[in-house]
């Protein structure tokens, strides 16, 4: 398999590489993560199931996308596919450090300048993709509200259903949101799609860097309500996000909604009490 790996690798980047070092690095619960190298360049490799190859085919489709923006720092995709048993993606090695309040006020700025990126094209994206190992539903929709209600929560909810998830005002929820985002303009937006504090980073220089996507059109508030969900983003992030792109009136009633398709996620995901944090967050928006 690494051998197939090096030959993709020389091909693309069209220089011979072949592996000398191989180590397991953090990664996240979902892959294998190694860093290889071969003495000089080092690169980030995910590994899984052969199955899996789509969700790194889309994880690289997005970082282009986002690469294409000129806007925030985010890994080179080098190559993907398959060897043997396993699938592969191969990533531009990032060297990450630890910022400061001028690398996060930076951040926000370059992540408001991605957000500025728009498709004539509505909501969604041109394949669907996964968040966290959850299939992420993207047809494109013309209406922000349709689609957050169809392809977000009202399929989140339908996993939720058949994982044994009591929800009670769920129908209910789902009807009161046409009026809860009424006066709400959105144009969409590229976002991250899954921008929590642990798919975000500094280089060693101090570059603010974000990673690990689930890349589509939407409100660009989703990325910012999920940078509050579990922490991590001091203030100076927000500071410069709202330089570039100031928030729109009623974001703090709307983070809310926004954040409850991500802990449905988490109860498709891991179960536990993500349940009933989920329906404290409904009672909350329908109060």
């Amino acid at each position: 398999m690494w051998t197939q790996i090096d030959i993709h690798i020389s091909q693309v980047t069209g220089e011979k590489f072949q592996i000398q070092q191989r180590r397991s690095v953090g990664g996240g619960c979902i892959n294998e993560v190694y860093a290889v190298s071969n003495g000089e360049i080092t690169y980030f490799v995910k590994l899984n199931q052969a199955s899996q190859v789509a969700m790194f085919e889309a994880e690289a489709l997005g970082l282009k996308e986002m690469l294409a923006t000129a806007s925030i720092r985010v890994p080179k995709p080098i190559c993907w596919g398959t060897a043997d048993n396993s699938s592969y993606i191969v990533l531009e090695w990032l060297e990450l450090g630890s910022g400061d309040s001028n690398s996060s006020e930076e951040m926000g700025r370059k992540l408001a300048a991605m957000h500025k990126a728009s498709s004539s094209q509505g909501f969604g994206w041109k394949i669907n993709n996964t968040i966290g190992s959850t299939p992420q539903i993207n047809t494109w929709t013309a209406d922000w509200t349709e689609f957050y209600i169809k392809h977000r929560l009202g399929y989140q909810f339908q996993l939720a259903r058949r994982r044994g998830g009591n929800f009670p005002q769920q129908d209910k929820l789902l009807a009161a949101i046409p009026e809860l985002l009424a006066n709400h303009q959105v144009q969409p937006s590229l976002v991250h799609g899954d921008l929590w504090g642990g798919n975000a980073g500094c280089t060693a220089s101090g570059e603010p860097v974000i990673f690990d996507p689930a890349t589509y059109f939407a409100d660009r508030e989703v990325d910012i309500a999920m940078t509050e969900l579990f922490g991590g983003f001091p203030a100076a992030f927000y500071k410069g996000y709202n330089e570039v792109f100031p928030l729109e009136p009623g974001y703090e009633q709307r983070k809310t909604l926004y954040n409850l398709y991500h802990i449905l996620n988490h109860f498709n995901l891991f179960g536990g009490s993500y349940d009933s944090q989920a329906n404290k967050m409904i009672d909350q928006i329908l109060r």
